[in-house]
Order: structure tokens, then C-alpha cells, then sequence
């Protein structure tokens, strides 16, 4: 279930001439027994509304005033969310006798005297709004609408906006439409309304809302899926006869339930398409939890990072931040023994599966080294896959030692530095598909929909906006498995000296004879290790310079090295 709230406005959306009919009753019964909440968002005073509406049990919360006052109805708890009406105003618009009715934050009036609110607030150079509503005039301090008093709802029910449909009719409703994930407007709402609407509904009022709400209970809106592109993510920019004759040459993914393959040999450039793909979802507003075994995320500083090389992640903690809507994570599995971090993501797995039922969220789950967490082995209740893999990025070095079940549930394949991730998925599902071996342009990716029968899409793929520092401790301090460490062997390998990071590589540089570093110094090893295990090139580039230099001694190049690993990361050794 993607949408989880329904809020809605009362006058001319939910109530004609101010009472709401049974069928739309009915239907608010049974909207809220499919297991989604309701909200209703309105500029009514609270007596008010309940003298008209006697049903706001039905209601999980209820926004009166116009986002003035947050109400619990099964409480009857009242919660203030702006200031109380400027005493100076009342007085002068009963001095100058203006209609009006004053509520626990906003003051009322209707149209023509809007004219003389306007003045009176400026005659007193007081920070006040006026928010029209058709006919209706509302003062509220500035900054308080439908839109904040939604959102504090949203707050206190632990739901994120993406997970909420809007519907109203008229201009105050504008705030609240900004605040969810899909805007729906009745068939009698305003033109400058619907003008901002996902989904315009063909019956006015309550019929409206009750055919929104048919809508949601029968396929949580997926019908519409086409009018929500302003939610989509974009994988790159088409680059060849794929591009679209709109001009619109972005080709997105729709956030609900698609799940990506991200697959390349080391170095090739999944890390900085990830972390392109990553600031969408920030800027977007999406939760994600990132499962981050190798520590290549921890320095992302818009998620809250748990665990580190020498601490295994707190998942209760984890759980706790992913309780707020607004908070994302990675989950750093440096601090986990190899052959334990596997068994570590299939216990934290079924924990994130059972708030993505409750909540609906984290939007989207992200695994790196899919082979490592998912390998061959891995094998749940197949009825469960489907739902614990959805909204899912699995990123591998080794696509064909990724469970063929995980495998199975991919809409998405996504491959960088060359075309083997596509052939190898193909093969695995006996897939007719001529490619060959292509090496795929850095920078550029080719995107894949196995399931529609089309062709790969070549692609200029995303990159960070902003410049993101990786691995500053993890490659210093953490474990490396014994394929990613370096060796020290020496010319006749009568060595077999390991080194599983930063640290230990220059404490045994160090240690060892002249002839061992020099022999890998001269074969390029260093540069090669940096690039292709601890994925930085601009230390590669350094390393690469100095074993180059032929008039290098043993002892200079050790230092030179050493400081170039330690300009870059945190003094290691």
C-alpha cells in the first residue's frame, strides 16, 4: 500500500451546503477498513464543525481553522499551532465595524470587506495573512495555512507526504496540495485548483471523493501512475534515437515499486550513479536506507549513518531515526565480521519490510554488494520476495551470484562499463539478446526493461550535484575481504603479507625489504589497488605519477606514497 492518508477539505469537497451524505459516509467506512487513515483539513472553527459533522470519529486528525488548530477526535485533544488573533485587530475591525467571527487563531470575515481587513492590518503594521476560500475571508499570522496544519498532522501520525492524496476545491486547498504525494480536485473545485492537480475527479463533492476513494481501495491509484511524473526519478539522459520527440529526454523510473539491478566491474562508476540517483531521492524528499557493507556511502551527509569500522550498526537506533518520515540512513557494515554481515542484513530485512507495511516507507531500500547480502544461497518465502524487494536497488560487481529469486523481481537493469551485467541476467533467464561484450563509455550507462521487451537505452547517467568525500575512514581502518586486500609478495613471492586496509597497507610498507616494494612499485600495483579496490582515482592518478618516476628510491616513493594516502584520508597509520 503506497497511499496511506486521505485528506480531505469539508465545504464544497466532502459536505454540499455543509452535510455530508450517506453514501459518502459509507464510503468513509469503508475507506478506513482497508487499513488507510483519514484526515480532514478545513477553515471551520471546531464548534462549529462539529455541530454540522458529528462523524469526526471517522477522522485519525482534523485541521480546523484553516491549519490554526490540530484536533484529536478520539481524545478531544486540541493543539494551538500558531498564534491566538492580534487583540489590536479585533478591536479595530469592531471600531470600524467589520463583520467578522474570531476563532482560537483565525479571524473571519466574507467578501467585499476583505478590503477593510486589508487595511486595518496594514494601518497597524501587523505580520498577517489574509487566505481567501471563494467567498470566504480568513486572517491568520503569516506562514500558517492548510499546508503546515497538514503537516503537523503528518508529523504525529509518522506518515510522509509522498504517502498522502489531497482533495479540495477551491484556493485555500492550494498549501495542502503542495504538502501530498498525489492532488485530486472535485468536478466542482476551481479552475486554478484543478490547473494544479494530479487527477481531476468527474463528480463534484462527495461523489467525488467517494469515487477517489473506490480509486484508492481498489488499486491505490496505479491508474494514475502516468499523471505523477513530478515524482519520478531520473536514471540519465537518453543519448541516441531513444531520446523522446518531446524533448524530454530524461528517462524516468516511477518510485512506486520498481526495482533496479545496478551492475559493473569495480571502478566503472556505480558508486557516482548511485550517489546521483541518491541526492534525487534527498531533493525529492524520499526516505531511503542504504545497506552499505564496504563504508563507500558513510560520508553522505544528508542520512544518518550507523555503525563504522570498529562498531557493528545499533539496529534499534536505526529503527528508531527511521521512524521520523524525514530522516534517511545508511548502514555501515565495516564493523561486521565478513562472514557475518550477510546474516546481519537478513535479520534487519524482514524489520524494514514490517515498517514499509506500517508506514510505507523507507521509499526505498538500497543494497550495495547485493551479492554479498543476497547471494546465491539466500532464499525467503517466495510469496514474500515481491514485497521485501520492492523500491529496491541492488548494486553488484557480480550480477550472476545474486539469488535468482531477487533477480526475478527486477523491472530494471542498469549496466556500467560494459554490457556484461545485461547479457549475464539475460542468460540466467533464457532471454533472447544480442549484445556482446560493448565497454560502455565512463559517465554513460545502459538501461535495460527486461520485462517490456525493448531495447537497452544508452544513457549520459546522473551525477552528484555536490561533491561528495567517500571512503575517508572506511578504507583506512575498516576490514577488506581477502580478494579486496592487497598482498605483499615480492619478486619470487616468498611473501604473502596481507593488508586489509589503509592502515596496515602503510604500516607493512614500512616493514618490508626494498626489493618487495620496489617490484610492486614497478609493476604498477599500487595504482591499480587504489583504483580498482579503494575506488579513488585521484590517489591512483598520485600513485600512478610516482611509480612512473624511474630516478624514485625505495625510501622516497615509500614516503611519497605514504603522503598522498594520508593527504586524502585521516592520517591512517
Amino acid at each position: 500500500m503506497h497511499y496511506l492518508l486521505l485528506a480531505t477539505d469539508y465545504d464544497g469537497t466532502l459536505a454540499h451546503d455543509g452535510v455530508v451524505n450517506d453514501n459518502t459516509l459509507s464510503a468513509l467506512d469503508r475507506f478506513r477498513a482497508s487499513g488507510r487513515k483519514l484526515a480532514m483539513v478545513t477553515g471551520r472553527h471546531l464548534p462549529d464543525l462539529c455541530n454540522v459533522f458529528p462523524h469526526l470519529d471517522l477522522f485519525d486528525r482534523v485541521v480546523v481553522e484553516n491549519g490554526g488548530v490540530l484536533y484529536h477526535p478520539r481524545s478531544r485533544e486540541e493543539k494551538l499551532l500558531s498564534d491566538p488573533p492580534n487583540q489590536r485587530f479585533i478591536e479595530l475591525l469592531k471600531e470600524r465595524k467589520v463583520p467578522f467571527s474570531a476563532g482560537r487563531t483565525v479571524v473571519a470575515t466574507w467578501r467585499p470587506h476583505d478590503g477593510a481587513v486589508l487595511a486595518a492590518i496594514r494601518d497597524l503594521g501587523l505580520d498577517l495573512q489574509v487566505i481567501f476560500n471563494k467567498e470566504s475571508v480568513m486572517v491568520l499570522p503569516s506562514g500558517v495555512n492548510k499546508g503546515t496544519g497538514l503537516h503537523a498532522a503528518l508529523q504525529e501520525l509518522g506518515i510522509s507526504a509522498h504517502n498522502v492524496v489531497a482533495v479540495g476545491d477551491a484556493e485555500n486547498d492550494l498549501p495542502m496540495f503542495r504538502m501530498s504525494g498525489c492532488r485530486a480536485a472535485v468536478a466542482n473545485a476551481l479552475p486554478s485548483l484543478k490547473e494544479e492537480a494530479d487527477l481531476v475527479l468527474e463528480k463534484p463533492r462527495g461523489e467525488g471523493v467517494t469515487n477517489l476513494m473506490e480509486f484508492l481501495i481498489a488499486d491505490d491509484l496505479a491508474q494514475f501512475d502516468a499523471n505523477l511524473q513530478r515524482h519520478s526519478i531520473s536514471l540519465g539522459q537518453k543519448l541516441d534515437e531513444a531520446a523522446s520527440s518531446t524533448g524530454d529526454r530524461d528517462l524516468w523510473i516511477s518510485p512506486r515499486g520498481a526495482t533496479l539491478l545496478v551492475a559493473g566491474p569495480s571502478a566503472s562508476g556505480k558508486s557516482t550513479m548511485i550517489a546521483g540517483i541518491l541526492e534525487q531521492f534527498v531533493d525529492k524528499e524520499y526516505q531511503f536506507c542504504l545497506i552499505d557493507p564496504e563504508g563507500d556511502y558513510d560520508a553522505f551527509t544528508d542520512a544518518l549513518s550507523f555503525g563504522n569500522p570498529k562498531e557493528t550498526p545499533d539496529q534499534k537506533a536505526l529503527l528508531r531515526a527511521l521512524d521520523s518520515p524525514e530522516q534517511s540512513a545508511i548502514v555501515n557494515l565495516m564493523g561486521v565480521a565478513l562472514d557475518d554481515r550477510a546474516g546481519f542484513f537478513s535479520g534487519l530485512l524482514p524489520q524494514i519490510q514490517d515498517l514499509r507495511t506500517r508506514a510505507a516507507r523507507p521509499h526505498w531500500l538500497i543494497i550495495d554488494e547485493a551479492h554479498h547480502m543476497l547471494p546465491c544461497s539466500w532464499s525467503p518465502a517466495n510469496a514474500t520476495i515481491p514485497q521485501l524487494l520492492e523500491s529496491t536497488i541492488m548494486i553488484t560487481v557480480h550480477p550472476e551470484h545474486v539469488a535468482k529469486a531477487a533477480l526475478n523481481v527486477v523491472d530494471v537493469v542498469v549496466a556500467i562499463g560494459n554490457t556484461d551485467a545485461i547479457s549475464s541476467y539475460a542468460s540466467i533467464f533464457g532471454i533472447q539478446l544480442s549484445l556482446g561484450k560493448t565497454e560502455i563509455a565512463q559517465g554513460e550507462a545502459l538501461v535495460w526493461f527486461p520485462k517490456t521487451g525493448r531495447r537497452p537505452v544508452r544513457v549520459k547517467a546522473p551525477k552528484s550535484a555536490r561533491e561528495r568525500l567517500r571512503h575517508v575512514r572506511q578504507y583506512a581502518e575498516g576490514e577488506l575481504s581477502a580478494n579486496q586486500s592487497f598482498y605483499f609478495r615480492g619478486p619470487e613471492s616468498k611473501l604473502n603479507l596481507r593488508a586489509q586496509n589503509l592502515k596496515t597497507f602503510l604500516q607493512l610498507a614500512d616493514g618490508v625489504d626494498d626489493d618487495t616494494w620496489m617490484y610492486h612499485l614497478r609493476q604498477g600495483d599500487y595504482s591499480t589497488w587504489f583504483e580498482s579496490i579503494i575506488k579513488d582515482q585521484e590517489l591512483k592518478r598520485q600513485a600512478a605519477e610516482i611509480e612512473r618516476d624511474m630516478n624514485a628510491s625505495a625510501r622516497d616513493s615509500r614516503e611519497r606514497i605514504r603522503q598522498a594516502v594520508e593527504a586524502r584520508y585521516t592520517a591512517p597509520a
